[in-house]
C-alpha cells in the first residue's frame, strides 16, 4: 500500500515516514501543497494523510484538486486541535477522517488501518461488534438498535477500541487519545477505569467483559466474536 504524507513539519515527516514504513506500507512525502499534487498526478497512492495548514497551497485546496480530478482516494485531514470550521470543510469538500493535532501515533495508525478497510469494501462509516454499532460520520452509538447515549469521552473511547479492535490497547494511549497532552499519569490514573466502567455499563457489557475486554497489566481489547 502507498501512502502520501503531506506536512510541512520535517521531523514530524520523518517520523510518519519511519512509522508507517515499519508497519511495510510504501511512503511518499511533500512539504507544500503544490508538491502534493504534483506527487499525486505523478505517481497515484492508495491514501493521502494531507495537513490543512500548507505553504503555497493550502490542504483544503489541494482536497479540493484532487476530487475535481476525479482521484478518490481517501484522505485523512489533519487540522489544528478545536478548529471545528475546518473538519466541517474538509468533509464538505470529500475528506473521508479528520486528526487533530497533537495525536497519538497510535490512533493515526488505527485510522489508516480502517480507512483502507473500508475502501476495500467497508465503504460506511460503521464501526462494530455483535450487535453494538457505532457511526463515525453521525456520532450515533446503537446497541441491538437502540440508541445508546455516551458522553463525547466515552465515544472516543469506544471509537478508539473499534478502530483498533482486535489489537490489545494500553490505558496509556486510551488517555493520550481522550485528554491528550492534559493527561497527568499521577492524579489521573483511575479516570480511564472510570470511564470503562461506565461504558461498559451504557452498552450492556457491565459484568461480563465480552465486548471490552481487560487484558491485566496491559489495558483493554474489543474482539471479533469468532476470536
Amino acid at each position: 500500500m502507498r501512502i502520501l504524507i503531506v506536512d510541512d513539519e520535517q521531523t514530524l515527516l520523518d517520523q510518519l515516514r519511519d512509522a508507517f514504513e515499519g508497519q511495510r506500507y510504501m511512503v511518499e512525502t511533500a512539504l507544500d501543497g503544490e508538491e502534493a499534487l504534483d506527487k499525486l498526478f505523478e505517481n497515484p497512492v492508495d491514501l493521502i494523510i494531507l495537513d490543512i495548514m500548507l505553504p503555497k497551497k493550502d490542504g483544503l485546496s489541494v482536497l479540493q484538486e484532487l476530487r475535481k480530478a476525479g482521484i478518490t482516494r481517501p484522505v485523512l485531514m489533519l487540522t489544528a486541535r478545536g478548529e471545528t470550521n475546518d473538519k466541517i470543510k474538509g468533509l464538505d469538500l470529500g475528506a473521508d477522517d479528520y486528526l487533530a493535532k497533537p495525536f497519538s501515533l497510535d490512533e493515526l495508525l488505527a485510522r489508516v488501518r480502517a480507512l483502507f478497510r473500508r475502501s476495500g469494501g467497508q465503504a460506511d462509516s460503521v464501526l462494530g461488534v455483535q450487535d453494538l454499532r457505532l457511526d463515525t460520520a453521525s456520532r450515533e452509538v446503537t446497541k441491538g438498535g437502540k440508541s445508546v447515549e455516551l458522553t463525547a469521552r466515552e465515544f472516543s473511547i469506544l471509537e478508539f477500541l473499534l478502530y483498533n479492535k482486535n489489537r490489545a490497547v494500553s490505558r496509556f494511549s486510551l488517555a493520550e487519545h481522550v485528554w491528550g497532552d492534559a493527561f497527568d499519569p499521577f492524579s489521573m490514573s483511575n479516570f480511564i477505569d472510570v470511564h470503562i466502567k461506565n461504558l461498559r455499563k451504557k452498552i450492556g457489557d457491565a459484568g461480563h467483559g465480552t465486548i471490552i475486554r481487560t487484558i491485566r497489566g496491559v489495558g483493554y481489547i474489543i474482539k471479533d466474536e469468532a476470536q
